[in-house]
């Protein structure tokens, strides 16, 4: 006979199975109807997991004292961030980050979006710029009367021009 689950919580039979993987680490969670039901997981409107996860039953971290604050923009509370893992708008990141910082670390590697560019981007982006580049070469050397390097220059930039167009045609074409 298999061994029921206790409640992380109270030690009642536990009905209720999360489970969720931060930084490739699994988190389970075992709760009973009850303790489930205080902790809003059987909330329609959903609940934050990692909020269940960071408090002091299930890890060392503990709520910062400014646990009752409310965006003066939209009027949205730290309970309901608490609830639903969500804001309400763009000031709610400023007023709830002690609170937002934590759950971030957690989920993420950094708190900071970079944001992602494709590599066929990056690539033509340093194409232009190495044509910018051979073009202000290009202005120097006819300035300065240097034929020779400015016939050089102009193939570079006649030739990287042309890879640019074909890649171009290439992605549209895809």
């Amino acid at each position: 006979m298999a061994e029921k689950l206790k409640c992380s919580l109270c030690g009642s039979e536990a009905t209720v199975h999360l489970t969720q993987i931060i930084n490739n680490k699994i988190h389970k969670v075992d709760l009973c109807e009850e303790c489930a039901q205080q902790k809003g997981v059987t909330d329609p409107e959903g609940f934050a997991l990692a909020d269940l996860l960071q408090q002091s039953t299930f890890s060392p971290q503990h709520q910062p004292d400014d646990a009752q604050l409310t965006c003066p923009s939209c009027g949205y509370q730290s309970a309901d961030f608490r609830r639903t893992g969500r804001l309400g708008c763009a000031v709610c990141y400023e007023v709830f980050e002690s609170q937002v910082i934590p759950v971030l670390e957690d989920m993420h590697s950094g708190t900071s979006h970079s944001g992602k560019v494709p590599e066929v981007s990056m690539e033509r982006q340093g194409s232009k710029l190495t044509i910018r580049k051979l073009k202000d070469a290009l202005a120097r050397a006819i300035a300065e009367e240097a034929y020779e390097e400015a016939a050089k220059l102009r193939d570079q930039i006649h030739s990287l021009e042309a890879a640019a167009a074909a890649a171009e045609m290439e992605t549209v074409l895809k």
